[in-house]
C-alpha cells in the first residue's frame, strides 16, 4: 500500500479531488491531501493546509490573501509547494503525486513537481495538456494527462477522465521496476544524423562495463542531459551531438539554452566532445521557417522537421561559442572533429555538403579552444565505425585520468 499526495487548489477544484481521492482509495492506497488554494475556503479537508504550506516558504498567508491578487497568491504558493512535496519524498511519507488544474493549478502543481527526481511518479490532469508543455514539465518526467473538458465539476466526461488518472498514478506507485546490475553511468547525446555512431560507442563502452545514458539533442533532451550530470550521477560524458548550439545561435526550434555544455565542464567530469550535427538547424514544417531565411539551404528531415544548413558565418559563431563554453572544464576533456562529415548530410555528395562552412567551424573552435584541451582531427566521418572507436578511446582514457 503506498501513499499518493493528492494536490491542489481545494477551494476551487475540491470536488475533483475528493473523487480522485476515492478511486486512490479504493484501490487500497492512502492519500495525503494537500491544499495550495488561496483565495476561499477548502470545500475538501486537507491534511496538510495551505497555511502549513506557505509557511515553509515563509510567506505570510494572511496578508498576501487579503490583497485578492490571483496571480500573486500562484507565484507564492509555486515556490511554496515545492518544499512540501520535496520535504514529504525526503521523509518517505508519499510514493506518488497527483493534482488536477486550469492555468493557475497547473503552475503550482507542476512547480511541484519538479522539486521530485525523476522516476518518482508525478502526474498532472490539466486543460494545457495538448500544448507546449515544456515550461511546466522542464526536464523532470512529468505525466500531463489531458483533461479534456475543463476541471469544473463532475460530469460524464470529467469522471471518466479522473477515473483513468486515478488509475494511471495508482499503476505508476505499484510498478515495480527491475532490478538492474548498478554500473557507471554515461551520458551521450544522440540525433539521427549520428545514430550510427552513437550506437556503435554504446556498445563498446557496454563491453567496458558502463551503462549508457542516450539523450536526444532535441533541446529538451539536452537541458535533461545537463542535469544528469549536475546531479552527480554520470561517471563521463560522450558529447557527441552538439546540435543544440546551432539552434541556439541561429534561431532555431531545439535550443537546449545558454548553459548546454556547462555542467561537465563545471563538476571536472571526463568528456569528449565533438560537433555533431552543427551545420543544421532546426526547424518544424516549412512554414515555421522565418523569412530572412528563406533563401537558405534546406532538408526535409521528415514532414515535421526541416534543417537549415548553417552558413559560414554562422558555423564560425557556433565554433566560438562551443569553445568558451569548454574552456571552463576543470576535469579531462577532448575535442573529437571528424573532418570528413558532422552529419550524414554534410558527407560528400549529399544536401548539406560545405567545406567552408566546415572548416570555419573547425578553425573557430581550435583558435579560441584553452591550449591545454586536447583537440584530435580524424579523417573520417562522424558515423564511421573509426571515428566512434576513437571517441571511446579518448573518454575511458580521460576516465581512467582521474582514477591514477
Amino acid at each position: 500500500m503506498a501513499t499518493i499526495a493528492v494536490l491542489g487548489t481545494m477551494d476551487t477544484k475540491g470536488e475533483e479531488h475528493a473523487f480522485v481521492a476515492k478511486c486512490i482509495q479504493r484501490r487500497g492506497h492512502q492519500v495525503l491531501v494537500i491544499d495550495v488554494g488561496t483565495l476561499d475556503a477548502p470545500t475538501l479537508k486537507p491534511d496538510i493546509t495551505r497555511d502549513e504550506v506557505a509557511s515553509l516558504a515563509g510567506i505570510d498567508l494572511a496578508t498576501l490573501v487579503a490583497r485578492r491578487d490571483r496571480g500573486e497568491t500562484v507565484r507564492a504558493m509555486s515556490q511554496a509547494a515545492p518544499i512540501i512535496l520535496a520535504k514529504l519524498h525526503r521523509e518517505r511519507k508519499i510514493q506518488g503525486v497527483i493534482s488536477m488544474g486550469g492555468g493557475g493549478g497547473t503552475a503550482i502543481g507542476t512547480a511541484a513537481m519538479r522539486a521530485l527526481p525523476i522516476g518518482f511518479p508525478k502526474l498532472m490532469v490539466t486543460t494545457l495538456a495538448s500544448g507546449n508543455t515544456s515550461q511546466y514539465i522542464g526536464v523532470k518526467d512529468i505525466v500531463m494527462f489531458p483533461s479534456i473538458v475543463d476541471v469544473a465539476g463532475l460530469n460524464r466526461i470529467s469522471t471518466q477522465i479522473l477515473t483513468n488518472a486515478a488509475g494511471a498514478i495508482c499503476g505508476m506507485v505499484e510498478a515495480d521496476p527491475p532490478t538492474i546490475e548498478n554500473k557507471p553511468i554515461i551520458a551521450a547525446s544522440m540525433f539521427g544524423n549520428t545514430t550510427d555512431c552513437v550506437q556503435h560507442a554504446r556498445k563498446l563502452l557496454e563491453q567496458e562495463g558502463y551503462e549508457v545514458l542516450i539523450f536526444h539533442a532535441t533541446g529538451t533532451g539536452g537541458r535533461v542531459m545537463e542535469s544528469l550530470i549536475e546531479s552527480g550521477m554520470v561517471a563521463g560524458v560522450l558529447d557527441i551531438t552538439t546540435t543544440e548550439w546551432a539552434d541556439e545561435i541561429v534561431g532555431g526550434m531545439l535550443s537546449a539554452g545558454r548553459s548546454r555544455l556547462e555542467a561537465a565542464a563545471r563538476l571536472g567530469i571526463p568528456a569528449i566532445v565533438s560537433p555533431g550535427c552543427l551545420d543544421m538547424v532546426n526547424f518544424f514544417g516549412p512554414e515555421t521557417v522565418p523569412e530572412k531565411f528563406k533563401a537558405r539551404n534546406f532538408y526535409a528531415h521528415n514532414p515535421q522537421v526541416t534543417l537549415m544548413r548553417t552558413s559560414v558565418a554562422e558555423a564560425a559563431e557556433v565554433g566560438l561559442m562551443v569553445a568558451e563554453k569548454l574552456n571552463a572544464s576543470i576535469g579531462p576533456v577532448t575535442v573529437m572533429l571528424p573532418l570528413g562529415a558532422i552529419s550524414y548530410i554534410s558527407a560528400p555528395g549529399q544536401p548539406f555538403h560545405d567545406p567552408a562552412a566546415d572548416h570555419a567551424l573547425f578553425e573557430a573552435i581550435k583558435k579560441n579552444l584553452r591550449h591545454d584541451i586536447r583537440v584530435v582531427s580524424l579523417p573520417h566521418q562522424i558515423n564511421d565505425a573509426a571515428f566512434a572507436e576513437a571517441c571511446v578511446k579518448e573518454l575511458l582514457a580521460n576516465i581512467r585520468s582521474l582514477q591514477r
